[in-house]
């Protein structure tokens, strides 16, 4: 695709320029893009409709790719926030002087071109383009074809908003067609990192094919242990809340963990799931006996090996009872993708062992793992949850998006 390396020169160029512009005018720009969003809005949703039109409702990945008024108006909110936050760039990280007088100093600055590959989430279009902006990065956009038309729609609109300040060069929008994938994977020339977001084998085929740093996001396969010590009206407005305030994002419980010393009170805790959200459970051998004669039939079946360490998107969820803390432990040692996991326990020994051992980018005590989120977090919008350890693990807002150089200064030293 010559026109798309052609398109990327000119991105690369245009990263060049951004990272002089002052906040300021940043801010203006995010804010007029806020007001046309919400001027537009019937546009938008045209468009957004015309993808979900191709998308069977019953795919998990519908809720995701669908916007309406309260989703484009706190869209619109989270531009605002994102526009009032402090520039990330110049700030002093470390500074320090050696005996020979050399002065050195550390500060953070744009990555510079950051590509981001992504499913059906046109909410992402906006929340990376604004975090890029406002980190003075320039932004490649490769979404897939499940919202081609919101795409389009949505980057002509931030095309608008930024053309009077002389900005709409810095975001590129890439074909929506596979090919577009390949070239955008080999582009190490003009693209600084590459960010995908969405399920495990969008991630792994990015981070086998690319020749572009990658920094892996978005796959969560999470947990909830509830401890023998647990708060059993804690623990079920907690499980509830994980599982099912909203199913097809990446912070939404898939396995609980239940100690066996729980399992009489298993019925209590997964009630609301049942009767209100008919969520289908999957539980192991005493779990299933345990909730037979309280859950729904029809919603109940036994656990299968798959069923573990499997990131549903959906009202689906399995249980396992374990005997103790270490075997649940073990369980998320085996099956985390290393996203979001929770204890539920008043045993305070019980809770900081799990916080020490739990190796993920966010460990919760007796709080629902719906706070991963980059705005929940107090960050604004966030560009995705990088469960890697290099650069950066968990909600990556504005900070996450800069690098850092040394200006070392002199007075003639040679070495």
């Amino acid at each position: 695709m010559e026109n798309l390396q052609t398109q990327l020169e000119g991105l690369r160029k245009a990263s060049a320029l951004l990272a002089q512009v002052p906040d300021t005018t940043i801010q203006a720009a995010l804010n007029s893009l806020a007001d046309l969003t919400l001027e537009r809005s019937d546009l938008l949703l045209t468009e957004n409709r015309r993808d979900l039109e191709r998308m069977d409702p019953a795919d998990p990945k519908y809720d995701r790719l669908l916007l309406d008024e309260k989703r484009l108006a706190a869209i619109a909110a989270d531009l605002r926030q994102v526009a009032s936050l402090p520039s990330p760039l110049g700030k002093v990280l470390s500074e320090h002087q050696t005996p020979n007088g050399l002065h050195f100093t550390k500060i953070s600055v744009p990555i510079g071109v950051i590509g981001i590959v992504y499913e059906s989430r046109p909410n992402v279009t906006f929340d990376v383009s604004a975090l890029c902006l406002k980190s003075g990065n320039a932004v490649v956009l490769k979404g897939s074809r499940d919202a081609h038309y919101s795409n389009l729609a949505i980057v002509a609109l931030i095309h608008e908003a930024l053309a009077p300040f002389g900005l709409a060069d810095t975001v590129l929008l890439a074909p929506s067609e596979r090919e577009a994938l390949g070239e955008i994977l080999q582009a190490d020339r003009y693209i600084d990192a590459l960010i995908p977001r969405g399920g495990q084998g969008l991630i792994d085929y990015v981070r086998a094919n690319s020749k572009v740093p990658v920094i892996e996001t978005g796959a969560g396969v999470v947990h909830v242990f509830v401890d023998k010590s647990a708060d059993l009206q804690k623990a079920r407005a907690i499980i509830e809340n994980a599982k099912a305030r909203r199913v097809s994002v990446c912070n939404a419980l898939d396995t609980l963990l239940l100690h066996r010393h729980c399992l009489i009170d298993l019925h209590f805790l997964l009630k609301n799931l049942g009767a209100q959200h008919q969520c289908v459970v999957y539980a192991d051998a005493e779990a299933y006996a345990a909730l037979q004669p309280h859950y729904p039939a029809d919603l109940l079946f036994r656990a299968e090996a798959e069923h573990y360490g499997q990131e549903f998107l959906s009202m689906k969820m399995a249980v396992r009872t374990v005997p103790d803390i270490a075997a649940a432990l073990e369980h998320i040692a085996r099956y985390s993708s290393r996203h979001s996991e929770a204890i539920v326990a008043e045993d305070a020994v019980a809770v900081e062992t799990f916080l020490n051992r739990v190796d993920a980018a966010v460990v919760y005590a007796n709080a629902s793992t719906a706070f991963t989120d980059g705005g929940q977090f107090g960050f604004g919008a966030e560009i995705g949850i990088s469960t890697q350890k290099l650069h950066a693990r968990g909600p990556m807002a504005l900070p996450e998006l800069c690098g850092y150089k040394w200006v070392v200064r002199g007075t003639g030293q040679v070495r």
